[in-house]
């Protein structure tokens, strides 16, 4: 897999070394390039594996404290004052040998604490939990109390990213009522009122209760002299059930999880390279596909025989199909190239295949016409006038729509997309506008042939 993502951005090292001029242009040579970089982290991070835990929940759920408990020590401030915690934070846990019993899991651990999520506002939040959880293998969603519809709203959002998720009960201490099912049970109340379609996508076995931080306990001291006093004391944290949680998680499923997240977030940065490399070249494809729909029409109005127009139009498609992958950066062998150009064909409905009928017919009689001119000069040009102009304008046509459609089939990454391949022709033929197009066609085919 580190093989295959390291190909990935090799194949896209070629969009930034071309030289390019305009701001626009440079700014998505810079988009390019950071993805490249990103998919070289990727493959680099999967050669030393490092489990990333993201940890979520609203102000004041204990999120830094749970964290603390984990570790065994007091890495992150935590305190009684609302949002201790201001922006995302890493650590790093590395669990004793002794509790790991698979050498599949991960010898260290990351753990991103995260601020509220009912302290950062609109979008920005959004934005910052989407981004974090699209980085984790885990998430850990804290709550403590009655769960609140924000949280619920929160824990759904989260669920987007589909990755698993353990829902961790804090404060069991303050709460001796809450129970695993209870936790559960009020959580499902919530997904009723929602009335989402969806299911809920966590389970019972998925709810965890901890007391990551409990309270102070007063407690009776006897001194040697006889006297007593009071003093306050923290019990030690009661964490075991998420780490045993999370380890076992690990162990079962580690790789997998490192492997899942990596495709996920390789396939994301992709989707978004190809867009901005496919938006670098969008002014030369075009460019490309006219000059082709030009010189094809030239070459057919000044060819005299009826067959070598409707062969030569073929091979110009093909030949434009194949310039237009390599201009995008993709390989395509002529085979490709033809069944690509039999498959737009086949699906333009009556559009494209009639252009090849009337290719023919139009070529037969610009041949006729051509005969003619030697024994009645007036009236063969004027045929062969006709025809010409015609015929070119009709193949000029089809090699556009041709290469208007093999671009977008390539955009898209070499398919048609979700519509299918008839829908998106039908919609293609129907921006062209025949009319409009072979219209243009006939001024460029006369300024040539002036």
């Amino acid at each position: 897999m580190q093989q295959s993502l390291r190909q990935t951005a090799r194949r896209y090292q070629e969009h930034i070394q071309q030289p390019q001029g305009e701001a626009t242009a440079r700014q998505r040579q810079a988009t390019i390039k950071t993805g490249i970089e990103q998919l070289t982290t990727l493959a680099n991070r999967l050669e030393q594996p490092t489990l990333t835990v993201a940890v979520f929940g609203l102000v004041s759920r204990g999120k830094s404290a749970v964290i603390n408990a984990l570790l065994g020590q007091p890495v992150l401030q935590t305190g009684p004052l609302h949002g201790v915690t201001r922006w995302p934070r890493s650590v790093y846990w590395s669990p004793p040998v002794e509790t790991v019993h698979s050498t599949n899991l991960p010898m260290q651990i990351e753990l991103i604490d995260t601020p509220g999520l009912d302290e950062v506002d609109g979008q920005e939040r959004a934005d910052m939990a989407q981004t974090i959880a699209s980085q984790a293998d885990l998430i850990l969603f804290v709550v403590s109390g009655d769960i609140t519809r924000t949280e619920y709203q929160a824990l759904t959002m989260l669920q987007a990213s589909h990755k698993p998720i353990l829902l961790v009960f804090n404060k069991t201490d303050l709460y001796p009522e809450m129970d695993r099912q209870a936790v559960y049970d009020a959580l499902r109340r919530l997904w009723q009122q929602s009335q989402a379609e969806a299911p809920l996508a966590l389970g019972l076995e998925q709810v965890v209760m901890v007391a990551a931080e409990p309270a102070p306990l007063q407690v009776r001291v006897e001194w040697p002299d006889g006297h007593s006093s009071h003093e306050w004391e923290s019990p030690p944290p009661q964490i075991a059930p998420l780490r045993q949680a999370i380890l076992t998680l690990v162990q079962h499923h580690g790789p997998a999880l490192l492997a899942l997240n990596a495709l996920g977030q390789a396939q994301s940065l992709e989707t978004k390279m190809v867009k901005t490399a496919m938006a670098l070249h969008q002014p030369a494809a075009e460019q490309l596909i006219w000059q082709f729909a030009k010189y094809k029409a030239l070459a057919v109005a000044l060819n005299p025989i009826a067959v070598l127009d409707v062969l030569g139009g073929v091979m110009s498609d093909l030949i434009l199909i194949r310039s237009l992958a390599r201009l995008y950066g993709l390989s395509m062998t002529n085979y490709e190239a033809g069944r690509l150009w039999q498959a737009i064909v086949r699906s333009s409905g009556v559009v494209l295949l009639s252009e090849l009928g009337s290719g023919l017919l139009l070529g037969v009689g610009k041949s006729a016409g051509a005969v003619t001119s030697v024994f009645d000069s007036s009236a063969g040009l004027t045929a062969w006038a006709g025809a010409m102009v015609a015929q070119a304008s009709a193949a000029g046509y089809g090699t556009y729509a041709v290469g208007k459609a093999a671009q977008q089939y390539l955009e898209r990454g070499g398919s048609w997309g979700p519509q299918g391949i008839r829908q998106t022709l039908q919609e293609l033929l129907h921006q062209l506008d025949s009319d409009a197009t072979t219209e243009h066609l006939r001024q460029e085919l006369q300024s040539l042939l002036d």
